[in-house]
């Protein structure tokens, strides 16, 4: 290992590999409950998969990874030279993974510091790429922290889903806002706050829902050196359609990416979703 300090994330993160093999980021995978089937997330499922489970109505549940699995990784991290680990993941409002991970952390052979980012999807990804880099450079277990923790200060999500339905039936939004939703016949669009997936604003048809996304990301980029990220499951040309008008409206992006999400929060948002992350430098 080239540094002493290694960074682990899980994979809801949704790094594009060629970033996590740059920055010697270890994943560790969620899992999606098929049926009768578990599934590792981005090894064994796939998010088309997953998408067409979920219009077929077939039953599907997500898990966290065993304090087991997160104790192996730990011990192969430390085995190939690291001297600590700083393990970040997705808020523990939405998953029982920072649980997982703090239990395996307490007999591991080196320290590990586990961080509960309130983050998911590139707001979490964008959290394990600064800690990375402050690795990189020579940081410390705290520093690489302290570096995690400033980017997800300054780091937005918000959301479209064509239907609320899929989040009340995961238990991440109340049965209450959905079905005000359905009644309503509205698209709703969510934000990341405190961790948890909250009701931000409701419109009426899908496209001023997207076009009132657009303007919201736009404006909480401002001016500043920002990166984004414009995630989707199943619906690529609104992703890079809504991608290349934020291009041309955000004046101090940075990085853009453009990703389809992974079958554990595809399974709780459903096919359409179009997810925005804009994390400021």
């Amino acid at each position: 290992m080239s540094r002493h300090v290694a960074i682990v994330t899980d994979s809801t993160a949704y790094l594009p590999p060629p970033m996590m093999e740059r920055h010697s980021i270890t994943t560790v995978p969620l899992t999606v409950v098929l049926g009768d089937q578990a599934l590792e997330e981005g090894t064994e499922i796939s998010a088309r998969s997953l998408a067409l489970a979920l219009q077929k109505r077939r039953p599907v549940t997500t898990s966290r990874p065993s304090p087991e699995t997160f104790a192996r990784t730990y011990r192969a991290i430390a085995e190939n030279g690291a001297t600590g680990i700083v393990s970040l993941h997705l808020s523990s409002e939405l998953s029982g993974t920072h649980d997982a991970a703090v239990l395996a952390a307490k007999d591991a052979p080196v320290p590990v510091r586990v961080v509960d980012t309130g983050m998911v999807a590139m707001a979490l990804g964008f959290c394990a790429l600064a800690a990375g880099e402050a690795a990189e450079a020579g940081g410390s277990l705290d520093e690489a922290v302290a570096a995690a923790e400033k980017r997800a200060e300054g780091t937005s999500a918000y959301f479209y889903v064509d239907t609320l339905d899929y989040l009340r039936r995961g238990g991440r939004i109340g049965a209450a806002q959905a079905l005000l939703g359905s009644a309503l016949a509205v698209k709703p669009l969510l934000q990341l706050e405190g961790g948890r997936i909250e009701p931000l604003e409701r419109v009426r048809t899908a496209s001023r829902a997207i076009a009132r996304l657009e303007e919201i990301v736009a404006e909480r980029a401002g001016t500043a050196p920002v990166d984004i990220a414009v995630h989707h499951l199943a619906a690529p040309e609104r992703a890079t359609a809504l991608a290349e008008r934020l291009r041309d409206r955000v004046p101090g992006l940075a990085d853009l990416h453009v990703s389809e999400v992974g079958a554990v929060i595809g399974a709780h948002t459903g096919p359409g979703l179009l997810g925005v992350v804009v994390s400021a430098r």
